[in-house]
């Protein structure tokens, strides 16, 4: 496949998740006040969904080893579309969460083979590059989905933000089914064997590279994770935004995300890996504190918040590209498995924030501002520390 085509199917693929987290945010509040549900309920349509996103890819992982990445994302991608229209249209809150639990299944399917379609192609230092041009193309396309939550929302109701995931899921999948070669060059006949699972699995979980990259995705993805889950609710519930303007706020994130990977790709180039994650980590550690002393200051205010967040969004940009293409790069024979542990522990960590969160949204800024903080504190001693030994 042409370079080019690369990069693009990799795209739509890693996009598919802000498309399925992002684009629903403007209209959660809304969604909540029409069937009426308590917010830590409300809450669960996102972490359910990111659980069984998790969970999902254990089983996917191992199935694309066997058979092929292209056979798992034709399926994945059509019970994703499925799924998505199945949630527009849920009569109650309690369906509405099965069919976005669901559809995380599903999307598993496109963001694990999209990391092990890197490996299956590249060697790990080109890996991060690809990988960082594919994730500049997921941050055009969560630029847009907040806004376009926003004034779809607005304009026709929340149901129909949610069925614009199904539209997406439909172009990825024609993309797939029309473009797209098998990447994995040897299938795995024993891949699915118990034995062999297991096996592969210690394998993964006993390597100390794969430990620090993923210990670093995981802390730079549930710092993320906490702003996208509370900050519909603190923005426009507690500091008076509109949805079109909290649509303008989570597109200046996104477009910070975008410099982030245009920096990292800079870095990579002059200092490598581990060199470039530590400097990713100074923004990261500078925005989060920066962000919790405001406001311990009493400093609750959009400015106070999005100022802050800017520095860290441009650190997560460094991070995610080398910590994704880090944690499968030692198991080029073993990606699909490798990938979704990876995606597993992340979900994992952030299933128990988005909990935590449902329970401690008190109508103030600082559940938000402080959470971010706490995660920016991980980020940088995982990247000051494991990844600069083990990375």
């Amino acid at each position: 496949m042409p370079p080019a085509l690369v990069v693009l199917t990799l795209a739509l693929l890693l996009g598919i998740q802000p498309v399925t987290t992002d684009l629903y945010l403007p209209a959660l509040p809304a969604l909540t006040t029409g069937f009426g549900a308590p917010v830590a309920q409300a809450q669960l349509t996102l972490t359910a969904l990111l659980l069984a996103f998790g969970l999902s890819q254990l089983v996917l992982g191992p199935l694309s080893d066997r058979f092929g990445r292209r056979p798992v994302l034709l399926w994945g991608l059509a019970a994703y579309v499925l799924a998505a229209v199945g949630a527009a249209l849920a009569p109650s809150m309690a369906l509405l969460i099965g069919w976005r639990t669901l559809q995380g299944a599903a999307m598993g399917a496109s963001v694990m083979a999209a990391r092990a379609i890197v490996r299956d192609l590249y060697q790990p230092a080109d890996g991060a590059r690809v990988m960082s041009r594919a994730l500049t193309g997921l941050g055009v396309i969560a630029c847009l989905c907040a806004p376009i939550g926003g004034l779809v929302s607005d304009l026709a109701g929340w149901r129909v933000a949610l069925l614009v995931p199904a539209l997406f899921g439909a172009v990825a999948l024609g993309l797939v089914a029309w473009r797209f070669d098998e990447s994995l060059a040897r299938r795995d006949p024993q891949a699915l064997q118990p034995a062999t699972l297991v096996r592969t699995w210690a394998t993964v979980l006993r390597h100390p590279t794969f430990l620090a990259f993923c210990a670093l995705t995981t802390a730079s993805y549930a710092l993320l994770f906490t702003f996208l889950a509370a900050s519909s609710f603190v923005f426009i519930q507690v500091l008076g935004l509109t949805k079109t303007q909290y649509g303008l706020v989570m597109l200046w994130n996104s477009l910070s995300y975008i410099g982030g990977t245009f920096v990292c790709r800079y870095w990579l180039a002059r200092h490598g890996v581990r060199r470039s994650v530590a400097r990713g980590a100074v923004l990261t550690l500078s925005g989060g504190l920066l962000m919790a002393g405001l406001a311990f200051a009493g400093i609750h205010s959009t400015a106070a918040i999005v100022g802050p967040l800017t520095l860290m969004m441009l650190g997560h940009g460094v991070h995610q590209p080398c910590g994704q293409s880090g944690a499968v790069g030692p198991f080029p024979q073993a990606a699909g498995a490798a990938s979704a542990l990876n995606g597993f522990v992340m979900m994992l960590a952030v299933f128990g924030v988005g909990g935590w969160l449902g329970t401690h949204l008190d109508g103030t800024v600082l559940p938000l501002t402080y959470g971010m903080g706490f995660w920016s504190v991980c980020v940088a001693l995982l990247a000051w520390t494991v990844v600069q030994k083990h990375g």
